[in-house]
């Protein structure tokens, strides 16, 4: 339920801030005045599309708020909790701000969020049908959304739309697969030979590095042979050599320490470059003794970097590219090979997918048909109460290509005159009886809705309706007040109207006004009390000029009203 919904620099609206009840709230005011704008805010405040143009001439942003008593229902808390947020005081705070250059963000408990997030709690806050939902009933997707809302087959409908995925992404695969088989087959001898080649090779990884330093060892043996002498003959082999000099610095010491032992710290750290020395004089001479010309040897690496070479140019700047590129070939070629494996695998997985969804297309018909029996006893039963007895109310389910939401389509055929064959809606219904049907299913539903248990939390959400009067008047006008009523009965609507007969069944009243200040235009709003009420549903009846009879017939209505 709607507690309180607070306008800033909305539209015509400099500041609004109104608190709303249990029961039927009716908005009411002249043409021009602001009532739909207050639907709009709050179709803005659920995720509604933003504007830069609804931003107030000179503000520089416009804020809706609004608080609402918050839904108790698992999947609405769920939304929460992902959200990462909590209601407090079983309330939930909303707000929206746009900017005047048509940016808007959007908060929930003083949060940043979505507006993604504000459309996927709506449904459990507020249903706002306006002008707008009524034509969208001529819409054929309109009237089937309809139509599952109150089968609640949406278990179904998600297994129907998952199976039509998969059937379809077969097919997608298929096509590319036959499309590009001749491409395919051209391409397959290109990568055999090229698997040829790189495998003739054997190539191994890191092979080019050791062969480019074994290259540079064999190019350069005869200075290395020198330079490696030389070092060992310092190190080791010279009288004169390092080893040599250590050793003899060691004897002294060792004389000396036999005497005194204060150079024997000295004595310590000299044996250990001893024994570093003869280590590396060893290895020198090891390294010494590999060292040998092998001009074939040489030949033979040049001729096998040359190779490698070649191979990089074409298939990558390293061996490891190589390797890596040859596999890319092998996969290319294996799938090649067995593409025709791949597609009968394909077409067998289509043919089931096709099964599965031709099941579950036909339970969700099923689901349908007895759902479209039910809706249609409903509405016509609504319709009676709302001054059109004797209307017929059909919805006609025919075979439809298959899509993600089944293989129906549904349209919703009306006479509203006895002895007429049923129609589609746009083709034989007034204004007024469209927003009359739009006010039966809308009842029907949310009636089927709060019998269910699961969905028990979410009949509580506010129904608006926007001027769901147009084009009625007289006793169809005090029907559909009275449906209005008794709908409120048991949660809350908000109704924006222009005739005086529905007004006179409102639990709370708000009167909606224009007035001039300063050069501006300003829109406000306030909720009547009873004797501020009767003059404005007198205002209503007699226009510009309040007469006594008015006033009465006010009173009178507004006596009728409460009577229910």
């Amino acid at each position: 339920m709607l507690v309180e919904l607070v306008i800033e620099n909305y539209a015509v609206i400099e500041q609004l801030r109104v608190r709303f009840h249990e029961g039927l709230n009716l908005l009411t005011g002249e043409t021009g005045s602001g009532k739909s704008i207050v639907v709009d805010a709050l179709a803005l405040l659920l995720g509604g599309r933003a504007s830069g143009e609804s931003v107030r001439t000179g503000a520089e942003r416009a804020r809706i708020s609004g608080i609402f008593e918050a839904p108790q229902s698992r999947p609405f808390r769920a939304l929460l909790e992902q959200a990462g947020m909590e209601c407090e005081n079983g309330e939930l705070l909303v707000e929206r701000e746009v900017l005047a250059n048509g940016k808007s963000r959007a908060f929930l408990e003083n949060h940043p969020v979505t507006a993604a997030l504000l459309r996927e709690i709506a449904p459990y806050l507020a249903d706002i049908h306006g002008q707008h939902d009524q034509q969208l009933l001529f819409s054929a997707d309109a009237q089937r959304g309809l139509l599952d809302e109150f089968a609640s087959n949406g278990e179904t409908l998600a297994g129907v739309a998952g199976v039509y995925e998969r059937w379809r992404a077969c097919g997608s695969e298929l096509e590319d697969l036959e499309r590009a088989e001749q491409e395919r087959l051209r391409l397959a001898d290109l990568w055999s030979f090229q698997k040829r080649e790189i495998e003739g090779a054997s190539l191994t990884a890191g092979e080019d590095q050791a062969l480019e330093k074994e290259r540079r060892v064999l190019q350069n043996v005869v200075r290395l042979e020198e330079a490696a002498s030389a070092a060992y003959s310092a190190l080791y082999d010279s009288p004169e050599s390092a080893f040599a000099a250590v050793r003899t610095a060691v004897r002294r010491l060792e004389e000396i320490c036999r005497i005194d032992s204060s150079l024997t710290e000295a004595l310590e750290t000299l044996k250990p470059a001893e024994i570093a020395i003869d280590e590396a004089s060893h290895t020198v001479r090891d390294y010494l003794s590999r060292l040998e010309a092998d001009p074939s040897r040489l030949e033979a690496i040049e001729a096998r970097l040359a190779t490698i070479e070649k191979l990089k140019r074409k298939y990558g700047r390293s061996v490891e590219e190589i390797l890596t590129y040859l596999e890319e070939v092998r996969a290319n070629l294996n799938a090649a090979e067995t593409a025709d494996q791949r597609r009968e695998e394909l077409r067998a997985t289509r043919e089931q997918m096709a099964a599965e969804y031709q099941r579950l297309a036909e339970r969700l018909t099923s689901q349908r048909r007895e759902a479209a029996r039910k809706l249609a006893r409903g509405v016509e039963r609504e319709l009676a109460t709302l001054a059109m007895e004797g209307s017929v109310f059909r919805i006609e389910i025919k075979p439809a290509p298959w899509s993600a939401d089944g293989s129906d389509a549904v349209s919703f055929l009306v006479s509203p005159n006895p002895g007429e064959e049923p129609r589609a809606i746009e083709k034989v219904a007034s204004g007024g009886e469209i927003s009359r049907i739009a006010l039966a299913l809308k009842t029907v539903i949310a009636a089927a809705h709060s019998g269910r248990e699961k969905r028990r939390a979410e009949a509580a959400r506010t129904l608006v309706f926007d001027e769901v009067d147009a084009g009625i008047g007289g006793r169809a006008a005090e029907t559909v007040g009275r449906r209005l009523k008794q709908l409120a009965a048991s949660g809350q609507v908000l109704c924006v109207t222009h005739l005086p007969q529905m007004a006179s069944f409102a639990d709370h009243h708000f009167r909606v006004e224009k007035h001039e200040a300063g050069g501006r235009t300003t829109a406000s709003i306030e909720e009547l009390d009873a004797a501020s009420r009767v003059r404005e549903i007198g205002r209503m009846l007699s226009g510009e000029k309040l007469t006594p009879e008015a006033l009465r017939h006010a009173e009178q209505l507004i006596k009728l009203g409460s009577a229910g």
